[in-house]
């Protein structure tokens, strides 16, 4: 993953900016080459090919669509299967949030390599249904079906989403978390193939084989088991291996997107000055070369340091997990899929 510059003016630009806050030049986000090009209304040619505005600009998209694409709408927006009506404007206005966290999950994937093959291309592949429960009236089920995830927009409201991290007795739970958690799911089917792949995950997570639909219900009657801080990094992961999984890959893509946001941003931990370690911490933007031991050892400073800065402005941590061995292990497994993922290509 690249840190995004505006090209007009070179000074570092967000992600989601449709414009740069600096020299206000309009920006357009190629999703192939992880950077922001100027654009106008005869589009911009990258890499010999024309890309022009996604048709949901007005609604806060900043990736370009390339010419040709069959549709006005960019690879995330194409990935939507179904959302509101365009006339609930109060429905699109949280459409236009979680689309924003949509985005930066999908660049994150996208810079790891994890093949993300589009719903409407073959059976079983990715997409997302965006709907709202507080403009239909209707009950939103959320979670992953078959490569299609399913997600309340009213869960990019606070209160409600506050409501539903005490209800679920989470410690953290924000929208990017909720779709880290759901992508896990879909590369639970896509990654995890019969053989030794299988053996092991059952040694890590449990037999999936188990019904789904009992955990559910002895999860919901007897909460989280005794002890389960000793070998899950959730509560809500102890429900079944499915879930187990999905948490730790969701928490694999916390760590590994705080720490290339660090290494972007040239953090640096020096031993001379925390007195953490007898040597230096440099995060780096990409661990797939590295054991898990390094990833998990500067994480582990990183969140420290996190931490306390959070707490300087009063605010909970922003890594409230404790990392034991048992999860350290179900951690070591994820990378290793992600890395034969990418080998893959």
């Amino acid at each position: 993953m690249t840190t995004p510059r505006c090209p007009h003016c070179r000074n570092f630009a967000f992600l989601d900016w449709l414009r740069c806050e600096r020299c206000d030049g309009e920006l357009g986000y190629h999703y192939r080459s992880g950077q922001f090009h100027p654009i106008d209304d005869d589009g911009t040619v990258i890499d010999g090919e024309r890309w022009y505005r996604c048709s949901n600009r007005s609604w806060g998209c900043n990736w370009l669509v390339r010419e040709g694409a069959g549709s006005g709408k960019c690879f995330s927006c194409r990935l939507t299967r179904h959302q509101p009506d365009a006339a609930d404007t109060i429905a699109m206005e949280k459409l236009a949030i979680t689309e924003q966290a949509k985005r930066r999950l999908l660049i994150q994937l996208l810079g790891l390599d994890l093949p993300i093959v589009p719903w409407n291309l073959h059976a079983g592949g990715l997409g997302f249904d965006l709907l709202s429960s507080l403009s239909s009236g209707q009950r939103v089920i959320i979670g992953h079906a078959n490569g299609i995830i399913t997600i309340d927009l009213a869960e990019s409201l606070d209160n409600v989403r506050e409501a539903l991290r005490v209800r679920l007795g989470e410690p953290y739970r924000t929208m990017l978390g909720h779709l880290r958690h759901e992508i896990g799911h879909y590369y639970d089917m896509v990654l995890v193939t019969e053989g030794q792949r299988r053996e092991a995950y059952r040694e890590l997570f449990g037999d999936e084989r188990a019904s789904y639909q009992d955990a559910i219900a002895r999860h919901y009657e007897r909460g989280a088991p005794d002890g389960w801080r000793q070998s899950y990094i959730s509560e809500y992961a102890t429900m079944h291996p499915w879930e187990d999984f999905a948490e730790t890959f969701a928490h694999y893509l916390h760590i590994t997107g705080t720490l290339s946001t660090a290494a972007a941003a040239g953090v640096r931990l020096d031993h001379g000055v925390s007195g953490m370690r007898d040597i230096d911490v440099e995060p780096l933007d990409d661990y797939r070369d590295q054991s898990i031991q390094r990833l998990l050892d500067d994480w582990k400073w990183l969140s420290l340091v996190f931490n306390r800065v959070n707490r300087s402005m009063g605010l909970r941590d922003l890594y409230p997990f404790e990392l034991n061995a048992p999860v350290r292990h179900k951690l070591e497994y994820v990378h290793k899929l992600v890395i034969a993922a990418g080998d893959q290509d």
